[in-house]
């Protein structure tokens, strides 16, 4: 969380070598799951190792979705976690990470933008409750029009893989290269 703007500093939270994280706004010691009630109320926030000074925030992020993960109901899959390792190294993982963030960008918007509509439609009674129904009704509605949009994301992805090995080829004429199949 190191957007930040100018109006607002950004919160600081202090993590000890006791593994206790300090709010230097509120001066209090706070909890993993204070810090996850930050992240829901969009707070902008950074957490420092207290005696190091090291940026710790991804570290403390990780370990709020490892408590997700590991209670209720999971949200990445073990063949999906195992596919994200997998780019670790390789040549793709700075795209992969870019990917996956504009990906969930869209994703909240398309849910910030139902939300929004649904509330104009309904009104105010249209609580959260009701919000979690109408989701259910709409699950296999939602899942498809996911399905179609990774569907073109892929194909997209390949067309530009291929325009990519068209220009290689057009740059480097003199390279023996296999015949495109």
């Amino acid at each position: 969380m190191t957007d930040t703007t100018a109006a607002e500093p950004v919160r600081l939270i202090k993590k000890y070598p006791n593994r206790r994280l300090y709010d230097t706004r509120t001066s209090t010691y706070i909890t993993l799951s204070d810090v996850k009630q930050l992240v829901l109320d969009n707070e902008i926030f950074t957490v420092i190792d207290a005696k190091t000074g090291q940026e710790l925030t991804r570290s403390i992020l990780l370990q709020i979705i490892l408590e997700e993960e590991s209670g209720g109901v999971p949200m990445f899959s073990s063949t999906m976690l195992a596919q994200v390792i997998r780019f670790y190294g390789h040549a793709m993982q700075g795209m992969m990470g870019a990917y996956l963030e504009k990906n969930i960008q869209a994703f909240k918007e398309i849910q910030d933008q139902m939300t929004d509509q649904s509330k104009s439609m309904y009104g105010a009674q249209f609580g959260p409750e009701a919000w979690s129904q109408f989701m259910s009704m709409q699950t296999p509605m939602l899942q498809n029009m996911m399905n179609n949009y990774v569907e073109q994301s892929k194909n997209m992805f390949v067309q530009m893989q291929d325009q990519m090995q068209d220009q290689t080829r057009a740059m480097f004429t003199g390279f023996p290269f296999k015949p495109k199949e």
